[in-house]
């Protein structure tokens, strides 16, 4: 499923107080002469931008630089209905897919709600495979520390942003790092666009930007986890 859409990056800084996000990458914001594509769920269309309802929706930027994206929304609460991961958890998260080449292969900055608010960064690597149905919740490596977060308020808006350079990747909340760490040695081998991931949260997007970029990886529709 295809949809014609119109998007925006934090470690307590490793000694203890928060930094400023830095800049190594242009962003630029999502426009309606881009492509999402949702490879699950469904992202509505309305005047003020994007708004998700359901519980588990997956999409990225075709051709998008896939090293650095960015989300500014507004919390609306958890979805209607819940689904669970395929671990068996039930939790409401959303957050950025970095070089997300596939289902199996990807780079994710979450921002969890459960069982406390806390940034997770974690990366899927699964080589030779694509599909959900081929890797499963297989191939996770989650980075240490995980970051504290605020807690999501109904009706508060944030802003979530991530990027890599190099080996190290950063990622802020409301434009002050909560998180930088090294990715491990398995993520270079991971290329694709950027993205967002949410589960079991209701969202209204005002802006995504993302890292302008060559990249071909096909608009599919496929249930991912």
């Amino acid at each position: 499923m295809r949809a014609m859409l119109v998007a925006m990056a934090i470690v307590p800084g490793c000694g203890g107080a928060s930094e400023a996000a830095p800049a190594t990458h242009t962003l630029r914001a999502f426009t309606p002469r881009d492509e999402l594509c949702v490879t699950e769920g469904r992202v509505q269309v309305g005047p003020g931008g994007l708004a998700i309802a359901e519980p588990a929706v997956r999409a990225f930027v075709v051709g998008s630089f896939g090293d650095a994206a960015a989300l500014a929304f507004t919390f609306r609460g958890a979805t209607a209905q819940t689904r669970k991961l395929a671990s068996g958890a039930a939790r409401r998260q959303l957050g950025l897919k970095l070089r997300a080449a596939n289902s199996c292969n990807v780079v994710y900055v979450m921002w969890r709600l459960d069982p406390k608010p806390e940034l997770e960064v974690s990366v899927k690597y699964n080589p030779g495979m694509r599909t959900h149905k081929e890797c499963g919740a297989s191939g996770y490596t989650k980075l240490e520390p995980r970051a504290p977060a605020p807690d999501l308020e109904i009706d508060s808006a944030h802003a979530l942003a991530a990027e890599i350079a190099g080996d190290e990747l950063t990622a802020s909340i409301d434009g002050r790092v909560v998180w930088r760490g090294r990715l491990p040695s398995t993520a270079r081998e991971i290329v694709g666009p950027a993205g967002l991931r949410t589960d079991n949260v209701a969202i209204e997007i005002s802006r995504l930007a993302i890292a302008d970029g060559k990249n071909a990886t096909a608009c599919r529709r496929e249930s991912s986890d």
